[in-house]
């Protein structure tokens, strides 16, 4: 695992509560001050507040800050599988790919993917919800299907598009890491992720896959930097940082990036 490489950070704008004009304006503020990765997350109501304001969908809203960021690094934090064909999710991420190189060799899109929690937005667009067992099943078997199509399509992902997949059971999702995943993103304490790396390494193990070059991610969500610090020292790499509006706090977020220029000094 990456635990030479410099530390960086993601921002994740929260899609809900505002105007997407605040949206744009947000990424364009986000991108000049230094931040490393932008995300946004895949649903269709919002996730707190009031639950019917306003709402913008991921995918759509991916594309536009392909095309206007030079830059930065972006995703959804995470994409849902449930809620579109695979090899669809492969072209729309291959094609997200190619609108965001701007200049230099490569795109710049992060395939962030899950098996989706959110049952409203399955009750309320008509996709069948399951059991969380059969969502990280179809994760499984789509991310295959994914993969596959990315080496059909024509042309070609500028780059292996990075697969970032986030969660932390042990029997399905860090055996789907240890498969598929490129950063793997976590809420977990510094204390838990020593056990969660000999699991991933033991499941990695079983698929013939070397993780030297997995990135480990976290949330920065109420913790402070002395909890910072110690994910830092137990192998964490990008930090995310959750940021809403329409009151946006660029404070908090220059305070993270001083934090993390600290660490890259």
């Amino acid at each position: 695992m990456l635990f030479d490489t410099p530390v960086r950070l993601g921002v994740q704008i929260q899609p809900q509560h505002v105007q997407y004009s605040d949206i744009r304006d947000a990424v364009l503020r986000l991108e000049e001050i230094g931040v490393d990765v932008l995300f946004n997350w895949d649903h269709f109501f919002p996730l707190f507040g009031e639950p019917d304001g306003e709402h913008f969908e991921s995918w759509t809203m991916l594309s536009a800050w392909a095309e206007q960021t030079e830059r930065v690094e972006f995703g959804a934090l995470v994409n849902c599988n449930s809620y579109r064909n695979a090899d669809l999710q492969a072209d729309m991420a291959r094609t997200v790919d190619h609108i965001s190189k701007k200049g230099g060799d490569t795109g710049r899109f992060i395939f962030g993917t899950g098996s989706g929690w959110f049952q409203r937005d399955y009750d309320e667009y008509g996709f069948d919800f399951g059991t969380a067992g059969s969502r990280l099943n179809a994760l499984a078997a789509d991310l295959d299907r994914v993969v596959d199509r990315w080496g059909k399509l024509n042309p070609a992902p500028t780059r292996k598009i990075p697969v970032m997949i986030g969660g932390k059971g042990e029997q399905k999702t860090l055996r789907i890491v240890a498969r598929h995943a490129d950063i793997w993103h976590s809420f977990v304490t510094p204390d838990e992720l020593p056990h969660k790396f000999e699991v991933i390494e033991k499941w990695a193990e079983t698929e013939g896959r070397d993780l030297s070059g997995l990135v480990v991610s976290n949330e920065l969500k109420d913790r402070d930097e002395d909890v910072a610090d110690a994910l830092y020292d137990a192998g964490t790499r990008l930090f995310t940082l959750g940021f809403g509006g329409p009151d946006w706090d660029y404070s908090l977020v220059e305070r993270w990036l001083r934090w993390r220029d600290s660490k890259n000094a």
